[in-house]
């Protein structure tokens, strides 16, 4: 131990004396928070945000930081020179990881505070499991630095490498891009590496319910580090001038398996949501990965539904021939509502009280026809929906009372019911750009849960379910 944390102090103080470890280390992140700012700005916030741009930030130093010192110190015959000390290889190993663990920690949090005092960002709603999360993020990330460092021969290979993962991580991994600014085939993809999961344990802690959202993902990120750190012990290699055999570059594939065994056991269990693909490569709101059907199981039609032709010639008959047992469980990921307001932090109890506010002077939300008035409601609750937002079982709690208070109750239930036994029917936004949840998202997504929200609130009207409370 003594050997341990003379190594880490050691470590800390070469990097704080050079200035390219500095420079990419933090003015780099800040160049990141500086860039996801401008973007970010005005919708969404750029809290929304928080995670994709911590995830860049472990990445880097991942991907480039920690292996670029590793190699570099082996090629000028440091790491031969440590193997004479009365020391174990893993303390070696252990310690330069805790050492990129501090400094892509004090990275992160610089660029936390930097966001609150350049954009007024909210601190995060749970930073004790933001940090809990952060060091699951940077376990699996580091892990796989460390492969990296023992694959690569000299320093141009750590950044061909580095690239080769932090590229398409950016691209296609749920990071750079959100999911729903891909196509269906990449979202698939993005389940198999890290970031997606990394994201989602991030983003949960910074605006959602906090740790107990992102089992799975920490799961994930938890299963992925021990594969890379085992390859990488397998693989470790204290003399630039030690070549790996064939049998010991096989043991690279250990992480990968790691990979693939995550994407793989998502698959099965249904983790990986597929986002309606967008209309345009315009990038949207925070997606964080969830269980729960595609939106193309969701129900879209009823059995023999009767076809009034327009919402006043609803009958009652009409109402009562709606079922409501095909509908997801209010606890689930797809269409869920909370019971009560209660339970949000202050942060989230403050979004939802803006978006009440905007609701309340949003046009659309005064169209002079009562069924787009009603449907372009709930495509507040459907949108936010579909990309996963934090608060996604909150905000129809918000839509509930506005749609309540926009027409007499009997009005709104001809006009529920018909937009429930015509959910192909309608055109509802497909994205929200001044609400905060731009897009746009596949409209026929969008129509589908409208018709879902639309039968839940209905079925709380006519008392056939307890309907939520807005109460704080």
């Amino acid at each position: 131990m003594p050997g341990l944390l003379q190594h880490l102090r050691l470590t800390l103080r070469l990097n704080f004396r050079s200035p390219q470890a500095l420079v990419y280390g933090y003015l780099v992140p800040v160049f990141f928070l500086i860039a996801f700012g401008s973007i970010f700005k005005t919708a969404p916030p750029l809290w929304r945000e928080l995670g994709q741009l911590l995830t860049i930030t472990t990445l880097g130093g991942a991907c480039f930081g920690m292996p670029t010192a590793m190699v570099a110190e082996r090629e000028r015959g440091v790491w031969r020179r440590y193997r004479l000390l009365p020391a174990s290889t893993s303390a070696f190993v252990i310690s330069t990881m805790l050492a990129r663990f501090v400094l892509v920690a004090t990275a992160a949090a610089i660029q936390i505070g930097l966001a609150k005092l350049i954009y007024g960002m909210p601190m995060p709603s749970h930073p004790v499991q933001l940090f809990i999360a952060f060091g699951f993020v940077c376990f699996a990330f580091l892990g796989m630095g460390l492969v990296i460092a023992m694959l690569a021969e000299n320093v141009p290979a750590v950044q061909a490498l580095g690239q080769a993962i932090f590229l398409p991580m950016i691209i296609i991994g749920g990071v750079g891009v959100p999911l729903a600014a891909l196509p269906v085939w990449a979202q698939h993809v993005a389940g198999f590496l890290p970031g997606r999961y990394a994201v989602d344990a991030l983003e949960s802690c910074v605006n959602g319910p906090g740790l107990s959202a992102a089992r799975f993902s920490l799961a994930a990120l938890l299963s992925i580090g021990l594969a890379a750190l085992l390859a990488g012990g397998k693989l470790f290699r204290w003399d630039g001038g030690q070549r790996l055999t064939a049998t010991a570059r096989a043991w690279a594939m250990v992480a990968i398996l790691g990979w693939a065994g995550v994407g793989v056991t998502a698959e099965i269990r249904g983790k990986l949501i597929v986002v309606a693909e967008p209309a345009s490569n315009s990038i949207a709101a925070t997606i964080l990965p969830a269980t729960g059907p595609t939106p193309a199981t969701l129900p879209t039609t009823q059995p023999n539904p009767p076809t009034p032709a327009d919402w006043q010639s609803v009958t009652s008959a009409d109402t009562n021939s709606i079922t409501y047992d095909d509908l997801e469980p209010d606890e689930s990921t797809v269409t869920p509502i909370a019971p009560s307001l209660n339970g949000l932090s202050e942060a989230a109890k403050g979004q939802m009280d803006d978006l009440a506010g905007k609701l309340a002077d949003w046009k659309p939300a005064q169209d002079a026809d009562p069924v787009r008035r009603v449907q372009n409601l709930l495509a507040v609750a459907a949108i936010p929906d579909i990309l996963q937002d934090p608060n996604e079982p909150y905000i129809p709690l918000v839509v509930f009372e506005q749609i309540k208070g926009s027409m007499p109750t009997d009005q709104l239930i001809k006009v529920l019911t018909w937009i429930a036994l015509h959910p192909d029917q309608g055109n509802p936004p497909a994205a929200l750009p001044e609400l905060g949840f731009p897009g746009p998202l596949q409209e026929d997504a969008v129509r589908q849960r409208c018709a879902a929200y639309g039968r839940k609130l209905l079925a709380r009207l006519l008392g056939k379910v307890p309907g939520p409370t807005t109460e704080q």
